[in-house]
């Protein structure tokens, strides 16, 4: 049973030479930045990094302030060492079901799912919806993918090295 991957998106097949930064879990939608630079990815994914992710999600039962302050001391997510400090926001909560956004600074295996069964919820729906400053393109339909312009690139490190990006990609290219 194949299933797709976001590559098989890409209508240019031209373009072998692109891959994902990082990955989205089967059941997981939104941003993921696609390049033909080593060194963008490498310092995208290097832990050292600290690049921030922020996620949208629906979570089953009610988030509280409990939680949050949990988030934000670490979590024990059944590895070697906590879970990085995280900001959880709770949007709002409807019918046992609480809308949140959930900002990591590292990329675990189903981190952000752990992270929730810590405290005894299941994640209903996960959007990755920025990374960095850089936040998902609401134009852009599921599925769809587009060059990010040279502003757009340098929002990814917002807030870091700045001179990083541009000194790699002064071309603008991804």
């Amino acid at each position: 049973n194949m299933h797709r991957t976001v590559m098989d998106y890409l209508n240019d097949t031209a373009r072998g030479d692109l891959f994902p930064v990082g990955r989205l879990d089967l059941d997981t939608e939104g941003l993921l930045l696609i390049t033909n630079d080593g060194a963008l990815a490498h310092a995208l994914l290097s832990p050292s990094r600290h690049v921030a992710k922020t996620y949208y999600a629906r979570v089953q039962g009610v988030v509280d302030e409990t939680d949050v302050n949990f988030f934000k001391n670490g979590v024990d997510i059944g590895e070697e060492k906590l879970a990085r400090p995280a900001d959880l926001v709770i949007l709002g909560c409807k019918a046992d079901v609480s809308e949140i956004t959930l900002t990591i600074t590292e990329g675990k295996f189903h981190q952000v799912k752990k992270m929730f069964l810590a405290v005894g919820r299941r994640v209903l729906r996960l959007k990755r919806v920025r990374i960095g400053g850089l936040e998902l393109d609401k134009t852009l339909k599921e599925g769809e993918c587009r060059e990010l312009t040279k502003e757009e690139l340098a929002l990814i490190f917002q807030g870091e090295n700045r001179r990083f990006c541009e000194k790699k990609n002064s071309n603008g290219q991804i």
